[in-house]
């Protein structure tokens, strides 16, 4: 019998977004690992990236992002819709599920990588997870001004990163010579500035969520809601090249317009765009997988690139700063392709992931 059979009520292209989404946050977290100084080094240092770099960059700043928290929004509906059809109080067991993700999410902080967003997603689908409750016109309401909100703070903020410069001093990081305790510590040591973008995004975070879960239950997913994907798509189209001026600039109030005001628009072209081709041409296997097992993959692809360059693994980011660009976009390549071939090979075998399996038995209810 295969084990990778999906489950009838269990939609594959959803399952393909949050892949696309998994790979893609990738796509920007690789060039932190290849920072000599980290994410630290990227936040503090004003140093000028060079073209290619931003170029690269800002095909995915912030859209992948926002991409996996409008898919998470969608899984808060399916499992609304669940909990309903079985007449089971809500939230009820999903206050569970977010407190092993609140877990997970500081062990990967802790452990494997900073620049976590499960810890803030645990916040952000708990309050939404009670939002989801009330009328659909609420929702719709607080959707408006949640973004309102987001809106005018990122771009209060962006205006004070304008008026104010203060060049960095010598940094002293422990990502290319240090252990792996070294890290840990840094982390703890540093946990207001790592721990910042949850807050500043909470906002925008609750709003995305929210649309996730409202798009879902419009049907965008359905063969039938082509009108709803073009609208969509043409919100993406209209954001993207507004999205790519603001990155390649490299100015950082542009990027931090960019991340966070013009890429989440990008991201609803993103979704809409998956969606269809998936229903031209079908799902494609590979991706499909990557999304069935996202949080084994997740923690696995930080986890495999600090291996790669980090001074506690092989410490290449020691040997690659004069050829950064190619060493990057090798670096994805080569993660991308080890966390690709093992969803395929695990789901080969079981019919979960290992992160995903043991979560099951954790939030399995116990017989009393």
């Amino acid at each position: 019998m295969n084990n990778t059979i999906v489950l009838p009520d269990r939609n594959p292209t959803i399952d393909v977004v949050r892949g696309v989404a998994i790979l893609g946050t990738l796509w920007i977290n690789i060039w932190l690992f290849t920072n000599i100084h980290g994410l630290y080094g990227a936040l503090i240092s004003n140093a000028d990236q060079p073209l290619g770099e931003r170029i690269l960059t800002s095909l995915s700043q912030g859209k992948f992002l926002a991409l996996l928290s409008l898919i998470f929004g969608v899984g808060l509906s399916l499992q609304l819709g669940s909990a309903r059809r079985k007449a089971v109080r809500w939230p009820g067991r999903y206050r569970t599920r977010m407190l092993l993700l609140f877990a997970d999410g500081l062990i990967n902080y802790l452990l494997i990588a900073e620049f976590d967003v499960l810890m803030g997603y645990t916040i952000t689908g708990w309050v939404v997870s009670y939002l989801l409750l009330t009328r659909p016109r609420t929702q719709t309401a607080l959707i408006i001004a949640f973004g309102l909100v987001h809106t005018i703070f990122i771009s209060l903020l962006a205006w004070a990163a304008s008026t104010f410069s203060e060049p960095a001093g010598e940094l002293a990081t422990p990502y290319a010579h240090g252990n792996f305790f070294d890290l840990v510590l840094f982390r703890l040591d540093n946990l207001g500035i790592f721990r910042s973008e949850p807050v500043l995004i909470f906002a925008l975070s609750l709003a995305l969520f929210l649309a996730g879960a409202k798009l879902n239950d419009a049907g965008v997913f359905q063969p039938e809601a082509g009108k709803l994907r073009s609208r969509l798509m043409i919100i993406g189209a209209i954001a993207a090249p507004i999205d790519l001026t603001l990155g390649i600039s490299g100015n950082t109030s542009a990027i931090l317009v960019q991340r966070y005001l013009t890429a989440p628009l990008v991201s609803l072209g993103i979704l809409a765009g998956i969606i269809w081709l998936c229903l031209r041409f079908g799902t494609p296997q590979l991706l499909q997988k990557v999304g069935k097992t996202a949080l084994s993959c997740y923690l696995l692809q930080n986890l495999l690139a600090g291996a790669l360059f980090y001074g506690w693994g092989l410490g290449l980011v020691n040997h690659i700063q004069s050829w950064r660009v190619p060493a990057t976009m090798l670096g994805y390549v080569v993660v991308m392709t080890a966390v690709v071939l093992f969803a395929h090979f695990w789901l080969s075998r079981f019919s979960i992931g290992p992160v995903e399996w043991a979560w099951k038995k954790l939030a399995k209810p116990r017989k009393k």
